[in-house]
């Protein structure tokens, strides 16, 4: 397991034989999580087109999970984000089967609104194969290259971090689902455009965001008296351990 280098001028005191209690880690975790839901639910199924470049919606909202990972692993580490992967896969999976089930209800008679629920709501299973699949794979492999980077630049050059793990975690993700979820059923150069646009668009969020990081980072390490550097951590995906 990896050490918290706490500050201890700021009154950050280890605890020893029993886990670390936080104030805030379950708030980003449940904004990381909605994030999640709104983002797959809300804006996966539609392209929009502004001035000719075309994307998919939810691409608008979704890279903002990545900046909540990469502020979760900064401070707390890679094992408690990877216990928030694990809460995010799950939601997921619970509102595709929610969503299959309602969709499936027989309508009222004289309801006129199921063929549009479906347009929706009725998510095929190879989408929800494919946003399940990349998120998982994206999410954990944004957490690694997060956590190992700073290691390696002894916790310095936050940015350098910020956006090498979204390029390959968001690469990782945009490569995963698009083809897996859209080829064959949309116009090979259509699933291109959108993938390498909406990896442009998440990348440029990041950049975008990375003073907003900045200050959430540092005002979490203060209010938590916690940095966490994953020098011992068994980066295993498949463990909830803390």
């Amino acid at each position: 397991m990896g050490q918290p280098r706490v500050d201890q001028s700021q009154g950050g005191q280890p605890q020893i034989g029993q886990p670390r209690v936080y104030r805030y880690y379950d708030f980003a975790m449940a904004a990381f999580v909605a994030i999640l839901i709104c983002s797959n639910l809300i804006g996966a199924a539609k392209i929009a087109d502004i001035g000719g470049f075309e994307f998919g919606a939810g691409v608008l909202f979704f890279p903002l999970s990545y900046v909540l990972g990469d502020v979760l692993t900064e401070v707390y580490g890679y094992a408690r984000t990877r216990r928030v992967v694990w809460a995010g896969f799950a939601a997921i999976i619970f509102m595709a089967g929610m969503s299959w089930v309602v969709v499936a209800l027989p309508p009222a008679q004289g309801w006129l609104g199921q063929g549009s629920y479906e347009q929706i709501f009725g998510q095929t299973p190879r989408i929800v194969f494919a946003s399940i699949t990349a998120f998982w794979l994206g999410e954990f492999a944004n957490a690694f290259v997060m956590a190992r980077m700073k290691i390696i630049t002894k916790g310095k050059h936050l940015w350098s971090r910020t956006i090498g793990s979204t390029v390959v975690g968001q690469g990782i993700d945009s490569l995963i689902f698009y083809p897996i979820a859209f080829l064959g059923i949309w116009p090979t150069d259509l699933v291109l455009t959108i993938m390498l646009s909406n990896f442009a668009l998440k990348l440029g969020w990041e950049i975008l965001l990375t003073p907003v990081t900045y200050k959430i980072v540092g005002w979490l390490k203060r209010a938590e008296h916690e940095d966490f550097y994953d020098d011992d951590t068994n980066f295993t995906p498949f463990s909830l351990d803390r």
